[in-house]
């Protein structure tokens, strides 16, 4: 196709979004995940619980993964795909890769380019099933791992559960990269002698947050709040408030 000025085009319409939430377990990434409109589950871990939602049976290798995309490009009722969870589908995916090649073909950091290779065509599936007007809902766990800052002296900070390429690969395909957590807030109290004691005190309020801190690494590209409370309807208001076009004042 030639690019030249005709081939200029401007977005008119919100496409379906791509979202990742990542935090620690137990807090309800599933449940938010199923809150979604009509979703349809890829399980690459047991975790439904007793949640009622349709899914496909548990993949146990890439292949079920792979096969679970594809038929959903058929016809269907679905508007959103839940993969849940990212981290147990790259250990899907490194089961693999050490099937498939020996440990020297992996050395010096060819295995994670292996890996990445893989998790594009995981992504182009998602993209094919968006242009059918699906969004994509991708569930993971945290870690916390050190980071040395170009800055800053280094510090510690939640971040997905993945091969640090791979992980990189999917956040910047991702419209969010949510992180979740109960919100804690900081009290001080006197113990005597001029001391004090400093303790985290959980509200048990569950929160996305959206912009990147130090303590996380987060980003969104609807402008949203810096947290919201882990509930997809809310989400979904505050994606749609951002991105409505403002109404011209008449006469302006």
């Amino acid at each position: 196709m030639a690019i030249n000025l005709q081939a200029i085009s401007r977005n008119t319409t919100l496409q379906p979004p791509r979202i990742m939430v990542y935090g620690p377990h137990g807090l309800g990434k599933t449940t938010f995940g199923a809150s979604a409109p009509a979703p349809i589950f890829i399980l690459t871990e047991d975790g439904l619980g007793r949640l009622e939602a349709d899914h496909f049976p548990l993949a146990t290798k890439l292949a079920d993964v792979q096969d679970a995309l594809k038929a959903l490009q058929g016809e269907h009722n679905f508007q959103t795909v839940v993969i849940d969870s990212l981290d147990w589908l790259d250990n899907l995916i490194w089961e693999k890769i050490n099937t498939q090649y020996e440990a020297k073909d992996l050395a010096y950091g060819k295995g994670a380019v292996i890996a990445a290779d893989l998790w594009r065509k995981i992504l182009d599936d998602l993209n094919a099933l968006r242009s059918k007007g699906m969004a994509s809902i991708l569930l993971a766990h945290c870690e916390i791992k050190r980071f040395d800052s170009p800055e800053v002296e280094p510090f510690e900070r939640y971040q997905p559960k993945l091969q640090a390429r791979s992980s990189a690969l999917v956040q910047e395909w991702c419209d969010c990269v949510l992180f979740t957590n109960t919100k804690t807030i900081i009290k001080s109290a006197e113990v005597g002698f001029n001391n004090k004691v400093t303790r985290g005190i959980s509200t048990g309020e569950r929160l996305l947050y959206t912009s990147e801190k130090p303590a996380y690494l987060a980003k969104n590209r609807y402008s949203l709040p810096e947290s919201l409370p882990l509930d997809w309807s809310q989400l979904a208001d505050a994606m749609m408030t951002t991105t409505e076009t403002p109404t011209k004042t008449k006469g302006k």
